[in-house]
């Protein structure tokens, strides 16, 4: 499969400048760690990247008809964020489970909010695509998603020139897919490893047995990491066992550990789902290949009782 490429990428960059924010590579004094705050981007995650750039690419008419998607919140808020700075319409399909800070941070970006069960987001997001005419904008099963989303991993190479480990979440691949092909082709000695949870760990299966493996949404819907119960698609999947160095699972108390460690002593918030890299680094440190690390905090994004429960 012809995977997204450098040059991709870096058209990506330019597209994004401005709509973006090029987050800081924070070096921390309490730990040998360096830190991509991604929860700083204006909608508070990296999604906003992807979602940008995938719009920008559009042709004008494409774009003028309006663009929708799926998302449990992340991507919903990109899309809605990015259609916002176009002046165009956007359709969002959320889960009835889905965050409520999300979802209303969604709808005050002016996206139309359409909820349903959380099986049927995919299918009913193409079938209202279809009749309204729009753009669907997946959360990570495209190349200009994927080349939004490497940018990441490009900031990171100019930053870090030396890095030698980059620890990126894992969920649908599109964020560890993107950064794996800009830290591969930039910076090839570095290691790039995948984080997962491990009531969703169904992409550290695959890898394993070098194909894709399914697993029941009711499973992967079990950890509290919102963020990474999607699973990869061909593409990403693709772009994973190429690009990916290994996979760390953690548990739901490393998640939640690692969501206090970065509040009191990085003093960044950072949602479940963008705290578990980290948590690699805090819980899994003697698995890691030497190196200077480089963990990607992907989202911020959390109500305040349920950060509240987290920090108490």
């Amino acid at each position: 499969m012809d995977l997204v490429s450098i040059e991709e990428i870096r058209d990506a960059a330019s597209r994004v400048k401005g709509a973006a924010v090029r987050t800081p590579l924070l070096e921390q004094s309490w730990a040998p760690l360096w830190l991509k705050p991604e929860s700083l981007q204006p909608i508070g995650a990296f999604k906003v990247r992807g979602a940008y750039n995938a719009i920008a690419a559009l042709d004008e008419d494409r774009r003028a008809r309006g663009v929708c998607a799926f998302s449990s919140g992340n991507h919903a808020q990109a899309v809605a964020y990015s259609a916002k700075r176009f002046g165009i319409p956007a359709t969002i399909i959320v889960p009835d489970v889905a965050p409520r800070a999300k979802v209303e941070a969604t709808k005050a970006l002016g996206a139309e909010v359409i909820e349903v069960p959380i099986d049927r987001q995919e299918s009913t997001a193409l079938a209202v695509a279809e009749e309204r005419g729009l753009t669907f904008i997946p959360p990570f099963d495209h190349r200009d998603v994927i080349a939004g989303q490497g940018t990441v991993g490009l900031e990171i190479a100019e930053d870090l020139p030396d890095a030698g480990v980059v620890l990126v979440p894992l969920s649908g691949g599109g964020l560890a897919s993107g950064v794996g092909a800009a830290i591969k082709a930039l910076l090839p000695g570095a290691k790039v490893i995948g984080v997962e949870p491990e009531l969703a760990a169904d992409t550290a299966e695959g890898l394993r047995a070098g194909r894709r493996i399914e697993w029941p949404m009711d499973l992967r819907a079990r950890t509290s990491a919102d963020g990474l119960r999607a699973q990869p698609s061909d593409l990403t999947f693709a772009h994973l066992q190429a690009v990916l160095d290994d996979v760390i699972t953690v548990s739901e108390e490393e998640i939640r550990d690692a969501v206090r460690t970065l509040a009191h002593r990085a003093r960044l918030i950072a949602e479940p789902s963008g705290a578990t890299a980290t948590a690699a680094f805090l819980s899994h440190r003697g698995a890691l290949p030497p190196g200077k690390v480089v963990s990607v905090v992907s989202g911020g994004n959390m109500d305040p009782a349920t950060l509240a429960g987290l920090l108490a």
